[in-house]
């Protein structure tokens, strides 16, 4: 699933990864601002451990300095900004013990969620799997016929379909707050993954993760408790192909 080396990590369109037009216009300019600060920290944009002034963001995104505070905050909450009492707002840090801590998190809530998932999911929940895994297949064949090249939209659409694939597994969990909390760390480690869409750490063994997937998908289908255990397999090993290419060597 991994893109030609030639796609930047700036690639994903920070439009499209806020929702863009598909979602409509947002509702406030709290909303709007928060959308744009959360796709530019995303999309590496706006790069970790970077200062957030409120006077260059006000130059940068044609916004007051209320809504640009309100976003801010909100971005605190969710992990994406710290703030200082000297320094004030920044773009929070990456490092490997927050992508382990958030990788086990989300391992802790989404295999909850899916077992429950499991255990009243109906056709619909069913369908609703199998269709996410065939447009997300769809999409890594598309982005696979080019030649060391991808179109930004591309990126941006695959990492929507592969949100849409996860969130199908869980999404019959029963539970608001079980998904909100699973939204929360998907965009926590989004972050972190979307450089790994670039390309491989050299040596690192090729990863198939369609096939990763489609095992995910079988189990959870079968709802043999076999489902947890590869949804875990799965995100462990992301995490440390993201460990990896943050230590600038191969996983062990």
């Amino acid at each position: 699933m991994a893109l030609p080396p030639k796609t930047a990590r700036k690639a994903v369109d920070a439009k499209d990864m806020a929702g863009g037009d598909a979602a409509g216009e947002p509702a406030t300019l709290g909303e709007a601002a928060y959308q744009r600060l959360r796709a530019d920290i995303v999309a590496g944009v706006l790069e970790a451990g970077k200062p957030l002034r409120l006077e260059a963001l006000r130059q940068r995104y044609g916004l007051s300095f209320s809504p640009l505070r309100e976003a801010l905050m909100r971005l605190q909450s969710e992990r994406l900004v710290l703030s200082t009492a000297l320094r004030g707002f920044s773009v929070a840090p990456l490092s490997r013990e927050e992508i382990r801590d958030a990788t086990e998190t989300r391992i802790l809530i989404e295999c909850e969620a899916l077992r429950r998932s499991m255990r009243v999911g109906d056709d619909d929940w069913e369908a609703g799997i199998v269709a996410a895994f065939h447009a997300l297949g769809r999409q890594v064949e598309r982005m696979a016929r080019n030649s060391g090249t991808a179109d930004p939209a591309d990126v941006a659409a695959l990492e929507e379909r592969h949100r849409q694939f996860h969130h199908a597994l869980i999404a019959h969990c029963g539970s608001p707050r079980l998904l909100d909390m699973a939204d929360q760390l998907y965009i926590e480690t989004q972050r972190y993954r979307l450089p790994s869409l670039v390309g491989q750490v050299a040596g690192t063994p090729p990863r198939d993760v369609t096939a990763e997937h489609q095992q995910i998908m079988d189990a959870a289908l079968r709802r043999s408790d076999d489902a947890a255990g590869h949804l875990a397999e799965h995100y462990r090993r992301t995490a440390a192909a993201i460990e990896a290419a943050m230590a600038g060597s191969p996983p062990a």
